[in-house]
C-alpha cells in the first residue's frame, strides 16, 4: 500500500488520472513543469498535479530533472511515438498487409485463379484482420479505454 512507505511499481499506479499525466509526460516527448501538466491534462489545481507526478516519479517511471519532469521508463512498449501520436506498433504491419492485400487483388492478379494464389489471399486477409484486431486492443489500452 501506498501509504505504509513502500513505492509501488510502475504497472500499479498506472490508472486512472495518474495514468493520464504519465501518457501526457510520454506524448510531451520533453521536460514540462507541473502547471503545464495541469492544464495538460485538465486537473483543478497544481498540488492534484504535483500528488501524480510524485506517484510517478516514486514508481520510477518519470524523473525530475531542472526543466519539469520527464519520463524515465517507458510502459508503453508495443507503441510507437509519431508527433504527438501513440501508433500500436501493430498497425505497421496491418497497414503492410493491406498493401500486399491490394497488390494482390490488383497488379498480381491473374488470369486465371490458382490455389497458391488464393492462398496467400486468403492467408493475407487473416493476417490483416489479426493485426488490426491487436492495434485496436493496443489503442485502447494505451489511451486508458478499456
Amino acid at each position: 500500500m501506498a501509504g505504509d512507505g513502500a513505492a509501488q511499481s510502475g504497472s500499479d499506479v498506472l490508472s486512472g488520472t495518474t495514468l493520464k499525466v504519465y501518457r501526457y509526460l510520454y506524448k510531451a516527448g520533453k521536460p514540462v513543469g507541473v502547471h503545464e501538466v495541469q492544464r495538460g491534462v485538465g486537473l483543478q489545481t497544481p498540488s492534484t498535479a504535483h500528488y501524480h507526478l510524485r506517484k510517478l516519479v516514486d514508481s520510477g517511471l518519470v524523473k525530475e530533472v531542472p526543466e519539469g519532469y520527464s519520463v524515465d521508463r517507458v510502459v508503453f512498449e508495443s507503441t510507437i511515438r509519431i508527433g504527438g501520436s501513440l501508433i500500436p506498433i501493430q498497425s505497421t504491419f496491418a497497414a503492410f498487409f493491406a498493401t500486399t492485400l491490394v497488390l494482390l487483388l490488383t497488379v498480381l492478379r491473374p488470369g486465371q485463379i490458382y490455389a497458391t494464389w488464393a492462398l496467400a489471399v486468403i492467408l493475407d486477409c487473416v493476417s490483416l484482420v489479426v493485426f488490426s484486431f491487436q492495434a485496436v486492443v493496443t489503442y485502447r489500452r494505451t489511451h486508458g479505454l478499456w
